[in-house]
């Protein structure tokens, strides 16, 4: 297993589309008197998926053709109850639990063996309500304990979300990799998004000045348990867009997992952000870029001092049949930069460009040049289509360079049921034997996968 095939993996923080990204747990209301509500919480996600060809990122070595299964459920109770004059307190506590079944992802993550039942939820918050009128509606919000946060677009933060599998085990049992790097199962789902342990205190609405102080502690040793606080300063316009300024400070790591994945940097790294995305008031247009400088110090191979920018536009041609949306994108990575958090947050493509690419060939986010054209249909308020189209150039010295063409569909069937099939092309430059990562040569994979999600 190579260097550079162990690292890229690592930082694929894999898994989750847009989909599970964007549909909430559904919610049964149990208890309602007007102050206090009991909701049961139920959200259900099921994968079957297939490549053509496997990719040499673990322990995969044979010229496969892996088909899997991925499922998960997650289940428990939500409340909240209204103070009079003194704002609100809202939790919840929910179970997950996962597996995957098969032959395990392509790229070797998982094995079709996993299956675990953990906490996922368990937070408690506050709001203010009308306590601080000038700061709006519940301007306020104060919570702790285990929850998912994002940042932005997921371009760095976007939950705890990197789901491996059982691919290492062999490794662990050498004593070469630690033990525990497995969340069991549903790997491309991320079914697991919460952070161990948090503290999040935002101030401000949706629109003007908004402020958000963090704490994020995770138990995720894929992610070298990386414990990071930080700030992220928004101005939210509902006219024009948002700008924003994230600042993001490493404060320990797990030392065994750390140094088998490289991440002995994620302890003292400091990241600073500055985005903006909106239409700048003209209809129709969509403008997205973020620009992220990162200082990963004295613990990296290198001289520490990484980069990461995109720019991106779009155009919605609401005069035509079916609103077509034409999107171009250009991100850029340095080759020592470590993307974090990352995970889907708006749509296929964000932040994992490429289905095949993002999630078992890569690059992942770090070492690579992105060019990336989507098109998207609407032919019904409940039905979107989509073509995708990725080229990666300079990627993992040149080793990762490939380009990725991948259609899709979302059709919320009914207000229980979201369905989304996929199929991929994907064509490397070069095979694992001439050291990229497709096993058995370099010829064009057809990768084929369908999501269910079902909120009750």
């Amino acid at each position: 297993m190579s260097i550079i095939s162990l690292r890229g993996a690592v930082r694929a923080s894999i898994a989750a589309t847009a989909l599970c990204a964007t549909t909430q747990a559904g919610a049964y209301q149990l208890y309602d008197d007007g102050a206090s509500v009991i909701n049961l919480d139920i959200e259900v996600a099921l994968g079957v998926f297939n490549s053509q060809k496997a990719y040499a990122q673990v322990l995969r070595t044979e010229d496969a053709s892996p088909t899997w299964q991925e499922g998960y459920a997650k289940y428990g109770l939500s409340a909240a109850h209204a103070f009079d004059g003194a704002g609100s307190v809202y939790g919840a506590f929910n179970l997950l639990s996962s597996a995957t079944r098969g032959d395990g992802d392509a790229g070797g993550f998982s094995t079709g063996k996993e299956e675990d039942t953990q906490v996922e939820d368990a937070y408690i918050g506050w709001r203010s309500g009308d306590l601080v009128p000038w700061l709006g509606e519940d301007g306020i919000d104060l919570s702790f304990g285990s929850q998912s946060f994002t940042i932005g677009d997921g371009f760095l933060v976007n939950g705890d979300s990197l789901n491996f599998g059982e691919g290492f085990e062999p490794l662990a049992d050498a004593g070469i990799a630690p033990n525990g790097l497995s969340r069991g199962g549903a790997y491309w789902l991320a079914a697991r998004k919460a952070f161990d342990q948090t503290a999040i205190l935002r101030i401000g609405g949706d629109t003007g000045v908004h402020i958000d102080g963090f704490w994020l502690d995770s138990d995720n040793k894929a992610q070298a348990e990386m414990e990071l606080a930080g700030a992220n300063l928004e101005y939210r316009d509902a006219t024009y867009g948002t700008v924003g300024l994230t600042y993001l400070k490493g404060l320990d790591v797990d030392d065994e997992s750390a140094e088998f994945l490289g991440y002995q940097h994620r302890d003292g790294q400091e990241t600073l952000a500055v985005r903006a995305n909106g239409s700048l008031g003209v209809e129709n247009l969509f403008l997205s870029a973020e620009y992220v400088d990162q200082d990963n110090g004295d613990n990296y191979v290198g001289d520490g001092d990484d980069h990461a920018w995109y720019g991106e536009a779009g155009w919605t041609f609401a005069a035509v049949p079916w609103s077509p949306k034409l999107t171009y994108r250009y991100s850029t990575f340095s080759d020592g930069f470590d993307p974090l958090f990352f995970g889907f947050n708006r749509g296929y493509g964000t932040w994992f460009q490429g289905e095949v690419a993002a999630n078992y060939a890569g690059p992942f986010n770090s070492d690579t040049d992105v060019q990336h054209v989507g098109l998207a249909l609407a032919p019904s308020e409940t039905v979107e289509l989509g073509a995708l189209f990725f080229d990666f150039d300079d990627a993992g010295q040149g080793f990762l360079d490939g380009n990725e063409f991948d259609l899709y569909a979302q059709w919320v069937v009914n207000e229980h049921l979201v369905l989304s099939p996929l199929v991929g092309f994907y064509t490397p430059d070069k095979s694992a034997s001439q050291g990229g990562t497709q096993i058995g040569d370099n010829d064009t994979n057809i990768y084929s996968q369908v999501i269910a999600i079902i909120n009750f």
